[in-house]
């Protein structure tokens, strides 16, 4: 892998593969020294022109444990913020030997335009770019997912016949649009439930259905229900009348959740709005996954970041 930008690009193979390896990660994390020397000598930049708590903790958690250099770039108190350009950020990072670079942007298409500038020779990571992508949060929901369904006997594996719904702010979630491709590359199938306004206009092409009543997918037994955090940041108009209605209407309550098969899976990218989108009840139960997702998220950087910084990199 030279970059990892979005998951459309990833082929069924390339994802299984790096989901193995991600178990790999997953099994130094139980040991007691939970490192490994693979990315010694290598310098890793997080660089965040967005708040992120998770995101940036889990990436470097990530390189750390594969012996990295890390370097943390916040755009507020930074040269970004009395006006820099991305390119001469880039150049910069490339004057200090970066190998690799996480980035965070509030601009869509950001990391596609670092990656192909020619400003930096370095791997590029998508950790979120506008309304567009967040590859490695949907490569942690299928590696989730994969080892709720499948257990140990999990690698090798796809997503064959999974049903998974999707609820909430389709619009402006980049966590939804990096599930709608790589969840039926594995083979998954994908409905997104939301409110008509938070749904896009066009949706010409998406491997997806879609649907407005939570209540008639709760009741279609999905094997996984996905909650979305509304993005209250990237709403630029009223959306919905207000929380209250939109909890009522499309939030996983107490009396949706008891209404899921006993097996069913439910999921949150985090930060939840408890009472909002998810209750107390389904976020801290068995069925939940959310704690899992952020610990299983570590793993999965950790392959991310070997497949791209390890020995050589090749073009894509």
């Amino acid at each position: 892998m030279r970059h990892l930008l979005s998951t459309r690009e990833l082929s069924r193979d390339r994802t299984i593969e790096l989901l193995d390896i991600a178990e790999d990660m997953a099994d130094v994390s139980q040991r007691e020294v939970k490192k490994l020397p693979t990315l010694r000598g290598k310098t890793v930049v997080n660089l965040f022109f967005e708040d992120s708590t998770r995101t940036r903790i889990s990436f470097e958690a990530a390189a750390k444990r594969l012996s990295a250099d890390v370097i943390n770039f916040s755009a507020k108190g930074s040269s970004v913020s009395k006006g820099e350009s991305l390119k001469d950020t880039a150049q910069t990072l490339a004057a200090i030997g970066a190998d690799g670079v996480v980035i965070r942007h509030p601009a869509s298409g950001a990391p596609q335009v670092l990656a192909a500038s020619g400003w930096i020779d370095a791997g590029i990571i998508n950790a979120g770019d506008g309304t567009h992508e967040h590859p490695t949060q949907a490569l942690l929901d299928a590696f989730t997912i994969r080892r709720r369904i499948h257990g140990a006997a999990s690698r090798g594996k796809g997503l064959d016949g999974v049903r998974v719904t999707i609820v909430g702010d389709v619009l402006h979630s980049r966590v939804a649009r990096s599930n709608l491709w790589l969840l039926p590359t594995l083979g998954a199938d994908v409905t997104f439930v939301a409110p008509p306004t938070l749904l896009p206009v066009d949706t010409t092409g998406w491997p997806a259905s879609f649907g407005f009543d939570l209540d008639d997918a709760i009741d279609a037994g999905p094997d996984v229900v996905m909650m979305l955090r509304i993005q209250a940041e990237r709403m630029s108009a009223a959306f919905f009348p207000n929380s209250r209605e939109y909890s009522r209407a499309w939030g996983l309550d107490d009396a949706r959740f008891n209404r899921l098969r006993p097996d069913s899976i439910v999921m949150h990218p985090g930060p939840m709005n408890r009472g909002l989108e998810i209750s107390s009840a389904a976020a801290d139960s068995i069925n939940s996954t959310v704690l899992e997702q952020v610990a299983n998220g570590v793993s999965v950087r950790m392959a991310a970041l070997y497949l791209l910084l390890s020995g050589d990199r090749e073009d894509a």
